[in-house]
């Protein structure tokens, strides 16, 4: 019996390495607000990674979600009484903060109060929602050095 060789090529998909990749991490019932954040970082010059729009249908969820923090160069974590407590967000953050000493993480509080943030992060400065544009002018100067 002759075997026949397989013309099927495999291949990889690989996806280039962004410039600078913030990865904003939230919870689903705040998926308006991490989209307004998404349009925001982008409009600095980096690009930003939201799980519900870069994840493909049939796409691991936890290797994507590895993936993309290991990518980034910072994490936005957005605190909301939604997210506190959820674990795919303190997920997130433990892999970020597990990734290297000098990982960024940035926590964003909505509606809860710096006593809430999570206390693997709380040495973080964090920032209100209503200063948020503070972090983005400080992400655009990273951005372009």
């Amino acid at each position: 019996m002759v075997k026949r060789k397989s013309t099927k090529k495999t291949t990889k998909r690989t996806r280039a390495k962004p410039e600078y990749q913030v990865f904003v991490s939230h919870a689903t019932a705040d998926k308006w607000i991490a989209t307004t954040f998404c349009e925001k970082i982008d409009a600095t010059g980096a690009t930003s990674f939201r799980d519900d729009r870069d994840i493909n249908g049939g796409d691991s969820i936890p290797q994507s979600i590895r993936t993309e923090i290991q990518v980034s160069r910072e994490l936005v974590v957005l605190l909301t009484p939604e997210s506190i407590e959820r674990p795919w967000v303190l997920l997130e953050v433990g892999a970020a903060w597990g990734r290297r000493k000098d990982y960024r993480i940035v926590p964003v509080l909505c509606h809860v109060t710096f006593d809430a943030i999570p206390d693997i992060i709380e040495g973080k400065k964090a920032f209100h929602i209503n200063d948020f544009d503070t972090y983005l002018a400080e992400l655009k100067r990273r951005v372009k050095k």
